[in-house]
């Protein structure tokens, strides 16, 4: 097979050998089967911004870390750098996601590194050597429908537990090699603490799988793994070796109203307290000022303790104190002698020094 332009330089370098032929082509990239010595790999060849039909959606976008603020700012104003600089980390994304979940246990290809662009990971291959096929194209029976959805399931929790919701998982991102499912095509996995819209996409990815399998056995579209996964998540409680139920109540039970007044009044008791142990303010005369109770309906805090009616307009001290403190001084201001009138400082002529 004649070598791509975007493989020349990968082979000119020792990165591989031998382009084989090519595996696919994708809404976001070209995959190939190349040599390396004598190991098959694939590379995988991401197009342009202009050539791809998926679409880098804000959504995936949130959480990302950007390198630095003058990235940041680019990124935000949208300039020519920016959208180079989204394009980078929309490609990186992948690399990175590949490299943690593979750390985490989960079955996706093995990367083995990034070159200019292209992706150079492990060939996923079924039994009989060849390039292993999606899901899309498997004929499940019932039987092997549900051990590949509760598979697909613990690869879900795989990657939440490391942090990763993938975001766009179909049966057209899954390949299915001799051990069963491996999960592929990560460029817009999200970050689980960091994206806002985590949530709704674990709920898409596991509902994509429900279907699909439900196709060959109709029981799978019963059961609620999204929330229970995701309920277990927010607790803290989710781990690699959770036993999960398939089955989530949505809280539902009634408010105790008396419970919670119970706790106010606790509170104000408690408060309370603290104020009776100051100790008392003596005053002029030998008078104590003891500390006062504060009652949130008379004296709310914005008001400083005294009611609307009782305060005075802005600027009525500042007048008072400026009538009774300070005296009338026009006199002194009319018998003081005006000030001498300051002459003029003399020009000075800058120019040419004149022949003597």
């Amino acid at each position: 097979m004649r070598t791509p332009p975007r493989l020349l330089p990968l082979v000119e370098d020792g990165v591989i050998d031998e382009v084989l032929g090519q595996v696919r082509s994708g809404k976001e990239a070209d995959v190939f089967i190349v040599r390396l010595g004598d190991e098959i790999r694939c590379a995988k060849v991401y197009k342009d911004s202009s050539h791809r039909s998926f679409k880098q959606a804000a959504a995936y976008q949130e959480g990302r870390r950007v390198q630095n603020s003058r990235s940041s700012r680019a990124l935000s104003k949208r300039t020519a750098f920016g959208q180079k600089e989204a394009e980078s980390n929309w490609i990186t994304a992948e690399v990175q996601a590949l490299k943690a979940l593979n750390t985490a246990g989960v079955r996706v290809p093995e990367p083995f590194g990034f070159f200019d662009g292209v992706l150079v990971m492990e060939l996923i291959v079924d039994a009989a050597g060849e390039v292993a096929p999606r899901l899309d194209d498997v004929e499940l029976s019932p039987e092997i429908a549900r051990s590949y959805h509760q598979e697909m399931v613990r690869q879900i929790v795989l990657m939440l537990c490391a942090g990763i919701v993938h975001g766009d998982l179909s049966e057209f991102n899954v390949l299915v090699d001799a051990r069963g499912p491996v999960v592929i095509d990560l460029p817009q996995a999200v970050n689980a603490a960091g994206n806002n819209n985590a949530q709704a996409m674990l709920a898409r990815d596991v509902d994509n799988m429900a279907r699909y399998f439900g196709r060959f056995d109709p029981a799978i579209l019963e059961f609620e793994y999204a929330k229970e996964i995701w309920a277990l998540y927010q607790n803290g409680l989710l781990h690699p070796h959770v036993e999960l139920t398939g089955v989530f109540q949505d809280a539902t039970g009634i408010i105790d109203v008396g419970g919670v007044m119970e706790a106010i009044a606790d509170a104000r008791r408690e408060h309370e307290e603290i104020l009776s142990r100051r100790a008392p303010v003596q005053l002029a005369g030998g008078a104590e000022l003891a500390p006062k109770k504060w009652e949130p309906r008379v004296d709310p805090p914005h008001q400083g303790g005294r009611d609307r009616a009782d305060r005075k307009p802005a600027g009525h001290d500042r007048e008072h104190r400026r009538d009774s403190t300070f005296p009338d001084r026009s006199d002194v201001r009319a018998a003081a002698p005006a000030p001498a009138p300051v002459e003029p400082a003399p020009k000075i002529q800058w120019g040419r020094r004149p022949y003597r």
